[in-house]
């Protein structure tokens, strides 16, 4: 499996190369040019879509958003050949009316490219969603956010613009830029190829829900490296909706969120496979590595590797239970059927949690051939939120009260455990139980070599 990757990795190297190549165009074009003034009161949304033509005429290249400026748009379409800069100390800021966005609800982004070919954005300076003007009602828990759904085409969480998104589109690179309190999804790729993301940060509003970090759905061939995301909802999350994804390699990030750090799903219509997660921090998450299959997609050859991982509790309002690794697969609904889950490799992961390791499959889907190798698992308690729960949703059980374990097991064929240790500190708190947990009649295959639990 580890040359498998090895290919992988060097595959995505000649397309980020390839990606590399986008913008090299005709020149450079000013917004500034076109009328733009950077004042952030006065919409500049003519202006720039104007330099971004007229650089697509020209045969591609750059336009530029000088320094200094705050320029103030509703949505902006970028074409084939062009790369943004938005030079550092310039920002650009979503507008936070529903008229600044087109009258269909999936075309609600800041910035969009549809059927696009070598595109990019960079520059060192910022786009701003502006998402403090969506929030409805500031909460600790959870921040009550604006609903757009006057025609009934989404749901309420859904019902507000993303920042950047990439539709349809190839030869695709994100570097060197700030992406900086998205309203709902932050950089959304959306059946798009040959994808180079590297140098970039990202910061969302820790009380926002569904501000994610960067969505990968029905999308191939993508390269994620050197970038730090500090959001509320999911920082790193494939998705499969109209197609497979596959090819995706994500290095050398640092992660915090209140939600998962890195999550396959929960939409999962289609297979996921050939995925590599290397030398990753987590900080302070609500969750760690997850996989939440609901949808009848399958999970194959995904390495996660060189991993440091800090979870703890918060809110039970936001999905997660503190876990370090969640790994779930069963039925949305009634409607739904459940996904396998195989071939997955846990090596070199070190994690501190205030929960155990959750591995979930169900009756109609097991996970097989999972692998732990040279893992570090320490388990304690620092906050004050309640333990005690098992975290299904969505969907599924949802939350059921049940003692808490080092790694819960279930609905599996085929588990190896090499190498893995388990510290536990004395706590107060009440509600651990052993740890290893699961029912013989569900679990099958169990490989144990150097393995060891000690209380401190």
């Amino acid at each position: 499996m580890a040359s498998l990757f090895l290919l992988i990795f060097l595959l995505h190297s000649l397309n980020s190369t390839i990606a590399a190549a986008a913008g090299g165009g005709g020149g450079n074009i000013s917004v500034s040019d076109f009328g733009a003034v950077g004042n952030g009161r006065r919409y500049d949304t003519r202006a720039i879509q104007a330099a971004i033509d007229a650089c697509a005429s020209a045969g591609g290249g750059r336009v530029k958003f000088p320094a200094g400026g705050d320029y103030l748009t509703g949505t902006v379409f970028l074409r084939s050949g062009v790369v943004l800069e938005v030079e550092r100390g310039a920002r650009i800021l979503g507008g936070a009316r529903e008229e600044d966005y087109p009258p269909d609800s999936a075309r609600w982004y800041v910035v969009l490219a549809e059927n696009a070919t070598g595109v990019g954005i960079t520059g060192g300076g910022e786009i701003n969603g502006q998402s403090e003007a969506f929030v409805v009602r500031p909460d600790p828990r959870k921040n009550v956010m604006v609903s757009w759904n006057r025609t009934g085409v989404c749901l309420g969480d859904e019902c507000r613009p993303r920042l950047v998104g990439f539709v349809d589109s190839k030869e695709v690179k994100v570097w060197d830029i700030t992406l900086n309190q998205s309203a709902y999804w932050c950089l959304h790729l959306v059946r798009s190829n040959d994808i180079s993301i590297h140098d970039i940060a990202i910061y969302g509003d820790f009380n926002t829900p569904n501000n994610d970090g960067i969505d990968i759905e029905d999308s191939n061939n993508t390269i994620i490296t050197r970038c730090h995301i500090d959001t509320g909802d999911d920082a790193i999350c494939p998705k499969s909706s109209t197609g497979p994804v596959y090819n995706l390699t994500a290095t050398d990030c640092w992660i915090r969120t209140k939600s998962s750090a890195i999550k396959l799903g929960s939409a999962s219509w289609f297979d996921f496979r050939n995925f590599l997660f290397n030398n990753i921090t987590i900080c302070e998450s609500h969750r760690g590595l997850g996989m939440q299959i609901r949808d009848g997609g399958n999970v194959s050859g995904i390495v996660f590797s060189n991993i440091k991982v800090s979870t703890r509790y918060y809110d039970s309002l936001w999905w997660g239970r503190g876990e370090p690794i969640y790994i779930t697969t069963c039925p949305r609904d009634s409607t739904s059927k459940s996904g396998f889950i195989t071939d997955i490799l846990f090596e070199n992961i070190s994690a501190v949690s205030e929960n155990g390791v959750f591995l979930s499959g169900s009756k109609y889907g097991f996970l097989s051939n999972i692998k732990f190798k040279n893992v570090n698992l320490t388990f304690k308690r620092w906050t004050r939120y309640p333990g005690g729960l098992y975290d299904y949703r969505p969907g599924c059980k949802e939350l059921v009260n049940h003692s808490t374990s080092g790694m819960m097991m279930e609905y599996i064929d085929g588990l190896s455990v090499e190498n893995v240790n388990m510290k536990w500190f004395k706590s107060k708190v009440k509600g651990w139980s052993f740890p290893l947990e699961f029912k013989g009649s569900t679990v099958a295959k169990l490989s144990f070599h150097e393995w060891n639990s000690d209380v401190f």
